[in-house]
């Protein structure tokens, strides 16, 4: 519980004074302000989890990260994984929730950086104006970083695709690369606990253009879903395991 409460202290102070010192550099290249900024709040964040919370991170197939543009189509378990992978990309452009651009500080350095904001239950609407977004944003070796659940989902729960990011797939006409992961096992969402351990990201061989809707969203959800439960498996079964899911903590 002090590991948990003095890193979830930590965290917020570190990235707050992150942005703030990092603001002028909103006046400067976007990739100076995404290594500058983004990257060093990751790479701090991943500091503060290792040496106060007791949380390691590992990081699998990078060598299936093919040259972008991409996309990451990634298992969303945690917060971890909304920075946990930027020191691994090129130029990760995030897809996330609209409400999260009026935030003072992260709104303003969401719109530099070209992150992509999506308005929830406004339909075909919201899918234009993210394949305008993301056509617009990809260039050269930038990779477009999605949740294809759409929310965090605790680690055994359900799995829940949506078809979102097979739209962006074919249209877009570029490679998927989903990414498995067993870090809710660590940092729970909707939870103040972190639980020491080793949280375990992997890059999956990429899944190439022309697949049917039905083909694709079966490659993602199978890959992913199955390398994941590898992943969570192997942590529960660590020297040091952290609760299995829907056990007390």
């Amino acid at each position: 519980m002090i590991r948990s409460a003095l890193f979830n202290l930590a965290f917020y102070i570190v990235t707050f004074l992150v942005l703030l010192i990092g603001l002028p550099l909103l006046f400067f290249p976007q990739k100076w302000t995404m290594e500058g900024v983004y990257k060093i709040q990751a790479r701090s964040c991943l500091w503060l989890l290792k040496h106060i919370a007791k949380i390691d991170a590992e990081v699998r197939g990078l060598d299936n990260l093919v040259p972008g543009p991409v996309i990451i189509a990634s298992k969303h378990q945690s917060v971890w994984e909304t920075f946990g992978l930027a020191p691994y990309l090129t130029y990760p452009i995030v897809i996330l929730k609209h409400e999260l651009m009026w935030i003072p500080l992260l709104g303003w350095y969401a719109i530099k950086f070209g992150h992509i904001p999506v308005k929830r239950g406004k339909g075909s609407a919201t899918m234009q104006a993210l394949l305008a977004n993301a056509r617009k944003q990809l260039k050269g070796e930038k990779e477009l970083l999605i949740f294809p659940e759409g929310t965090r989902k605790a680690p055994g729960a359900v799995p829940a695709y949506k078809t979102g990011t097979y739209r962006l797939y074919k249209e877009l006409n570029i490679p998927v690369i989903p990414v498995a992961l067993n870090s809710g096992l660590f940092w729970p969402r909707r939870s103040f606990r972190r639980y020491p351990g080793t949280v375990i990201a992997e890059f999956l061989p990429p899944i190439m253009p022309g697949l049917s809707r039905d083909d694709f969203m079966l490659a993602l959800e199978q890959q992913t879903e199955q390398a994941t439960k590898r992943l969570i498996e192997e942590a529960l079964n660590s020297s040091n395991p952290p609760p299995r899911p829907g056990q007390p903590s």
